[in-house]
């Protein structure tokens, strides 16, 4: 069985072009680029509490990446180098081998050099930090939202919760509707274009990892606003329409989180520039509420059925602990 250094040079030793020093000393070398800021994340996924411990490795290691990049893309930031750590209960060439492949053809497609982490045994856990470049008063941040800007989401919310429903047998998917919704939950696409393309434009941003309520509802606290967001309007696809009557739906569509699709408010006068950003990033956007001021009673996120009339959701997004 291959040692620690071994595993790391098989499996995560890769050229790191735009590092000064990449994986094999102590620490990494990057050099920022002038004039840019470090914007830095970093996610842990467990097993049993964020994946299926026998998760298909080569979704699981574009997951592990996916979900910083779009860290990322809430912040404006472009993604440049990560590290990967791992806690393994025992060496599997053929799970390491999937797992890296899903890794770093994520990684290639967004030009992020892997420039180091570690290995360890034990419980299966993996962590991953990515840092990446955006200018100086560019970031989107989640503090920005004013009273009248537009609530925006890209893409469509609901997919990942609904194949977990599914499986946990709260809502009934065909075959063909689970995996289409399952795809969305194990390889999300992180929206960096967007994010990079709204620097400027947006007031704020998150990304939808905890469900569209939890999350909006974090911009609206940092902000010290409210929101209210209609129903109708929030995008979903095909498969999310036509299982709408059934409660696992609308929870999945509200509150279902691991969309990691951008929510994000912007000024109505930049609606224009909004559309101009999601067609350069070949995204669809969609305005789905507007900021309000907090009321008496400091409901943070408000849901109506798009004729004024309140919609109660019992469950409020995804709580680590």
């Amino acid at each position: 069985m291959p040692g620690e250094f071994e595993l790391i040079r098989r499996y995560f030793t890769h050229p790191a072009r735009s590092a000064v020093l990449g994986v094999g000393d102590d620490a990494a070398l990057v050099r920022v680029k002038p004039g840019m800021l470090l914007a830095v994340t970093a996610d842990m996924l467990i097993a049993g509490t964020h994946f299926f411990a026998d998760a298909d490795p080569r979704e699981l290691g574009h997951k592990a990446l996916a979900v910083n990049l779009s860290d990322m893309a809430a912040m404006g930031a472009a993604p440049r180098w990560a590290t990967l750590s791992l806690a393994l209960p025992r060496f599997d060439a053929r799970w390491l081998g999937a797992f890296s492949r899903g890794f770093m053809h994520l990684a290639r497609i967004h030009r992020v050099d892997l420039i180091g982490g570690d290995t360890t045994r034990g419980a299966l856990a993996i962590s991953v930090q990515v840092m990446g470049e955006v200018p100086p008063g560019r970031a989107l941040t989640r503090d920005g939202a004013r009273t009248g800007d537009e609530v925006w989401v890209s893409g469509t919310l609901g997919d990942a919760a609904l194949a977990i429903a599914a499986f946990d047998g709260a809502v009934g998917l065909t075959h063909a509707e689970h995996v289409r919704a399952a795809r969305r939950l194990h390889t999300p696409t992180p929206q960096v274009a967007l994010g990079v393309a709204l620097r400027g434009v947006a007031s704020s941003a998150i990304d939808v990892s905890d469900g569209l309520i939890a999350d909006l509802g974090h911009i609206c606290e940092r902000s010290e606003v409210a929101a209210e967001i209609e129903l109708p309007r929030v995008p979903c696809s095909a498969i999310l329409r036509r299982h709408g009557d059934e409660p696992a739906a609308q929870v999945a569509l509200l509150a279902g989180g691991d969309d990691y699709e951008l929510c994000f408010t912007a000024p109505p006068a930049r609606r224009g520039a909004v559309e101009r950003a999601a067609r350069r990033a070949g995204v669809k956007v969609a305005a789905i509420g507007v900021i309000t001021r907090i009321g008496r009673r400091r409901h943070r996120v408000k849901v109506t059925d798009g004729r004024g009339r309140p919609v109660t959701v019992k469950h409020g997004g995804f709580e680590h602990f």
